[in-house]
């Protein structure tokens, strides 16, 4: 079983950046290669895939993302960061943070097995 646990949102003015983290919570057996993704979603609108980052480092973004956002993470910590920079109103979303297997596409939502609650990203012009 994997818990995730997402933190940091909040609310910016354009331009402005935010960190987003999210601390995972590992029992039992998991596979020890894994996707780890922040994803979001706008009310009426499908969740889409921001960035991932798999077990060994390899890291995918979405073109809307490529270059302002980052994301990394701390194995001690058992933490996924998300440190996103001149952010745009359109990046207003809530943010979830998941996990997947080493199988899956790195941004596709339904691929991923495992949610947080997700935090509230509001970003005004």
């Amino acid at each position: 079983q994997v818990q995730l646990v997402e933190s940091g949102g909040g609310s910016v003015q354009a331009g402005g950046s935010l960190r987003l983290s999210c601390t995972a919570s590992v029992s039992g057996y998991t596979y020890s290669t894994y996707w780890m993704g922040w994803f979001r979603q706008v009310p009426g609108k499908e969740r889409e895939g921001v960035a991932a980052i798999h077990s060994d480092g390899a890291t995918r973004y979405a073109d809307s993302v490529k270059g302002r956002f980052t994301i990394s993470q701390d194995n001690a910590k058992n933490t996924l960061y998300l440190q996103m920079n001149s952010l745009k109103p359109e990046d207003t979303a809530m943010y979830y943070c998941a996990r997947g297997g080493s199988w899956v596409s790195p941004l596709a939502p339904r691929q991923f097995g495992y949610w947080g609650q997700g935090t509230q990203v509001t970003v005004s012009s």
